[in-house]
C-alpha cells in the first residue's frame, strides 16, 4: 500500500537545522524499499514523502520518525494513497 505524507514547514529555522537528517533519513528509506519519491513544493513551503508500508501503522511510524516531523520542523498530513494503474483501459 502506498502513503502520501504532507510535511508542511512551520518552524524555517528548525527546518533548515534538520533538513539534512531528514534527507539522509529518506534515502535510507528509499534503499530499503520505504520510500517511492519524494521531494519540496515549488513554493518552499514544505514537500511530500509517498511511502510504500504494509498497513497505515507502519506508514504513521516510519513518517512520524522522520527527523524534521519528530523535531516539530513540519507538520504531517498522512493519506492511504491508491495509485491508478495505467493504462486505464
Amino acid at each position: 500500500m502506498h502513503y502520501v505524507a504532507l510535511l508542511t514547514i512551520v518552524d524555517a529555522e528548525l527546518n533548515a537545522k534538520f533538513r539534512p537528517a531528514h534527507l539522509d533519513y529518506l534515502d535510507k528509506l528509499f534503499k530499503e524499499n520505504k520510500v517511492v519519491m519524494a521531494g519540496p513544493f515549488a513554493d518552499k513551503k514544505g514537500g511530500m514523502v509517498i511511502y510504500r508500508a504494509d498497513s497505515a501503522e507502519e506508514a504513521k511510524a516510519l513518517a512520524e520518525a522522520d527527523p524534521v516531523v519528530a523535531e516539530g520542523a513540519r507538520t504531517l498530513e498522512l493519506r492511504e494513497w491508491n495509485p491508478l494503474q495505467f493504462p486505464l483501459s
